[in-house]
């Protein structure tokens, strides 16, 4: 079982940065991909942006260009780099791991909270 802890969120102005961390409780070089969720108020949770072992990076269109995530296997942690804050990234942002590939997301963190006012 693989445990994942975010940190990082809080209220931000738009147009700000924000940084989240994601800490796992085993070695993420072992996880084949790391991703970030998000939920917004009245939404589904809905893809972010994801990192494989191989750093190969993928983003949701509307954040493409603004968000960057990275992932510090020395560290066992994940970050996802929000840049130029909009107010509809207000959200409750999770972290997920997927340890094969070919597989699923199937290790959750319980979500920071992001909230960005005008």
């Amino acid at each position: 079982q693989v445990q994942l802890v975010e940190s990082g969120g809080g209220l931000a102005p738009a147009g700000a940065s924000l940084t989240l961390s994601c800490a796992a409780s085993e070695r993420t070089a072992s996880l084949y991909r790391m991703g970030w969720f998000r939920q917004r108020p009245g939404k589904e949770r809905e893809f972010v942006a994801s990192i494989t072992q191989t750093k190969f990076t993928d983003y949701e269109l509307s954040v493409k260009g603004r968000f960057t995530i990275s992932r510090d296997n020395t560290e066992n942690t994940v970050y996802l780099l929000m840049n130029s804050l909009k107010l509809e990234d207000t959200a409750l942002y999770y972290c997920a791991a997927d340890p094969t590939i070919g597989g699923n997301y199937i290790y959750w963190g319980r979500g920071t909270q992001v909230t960005v006012s005008s």
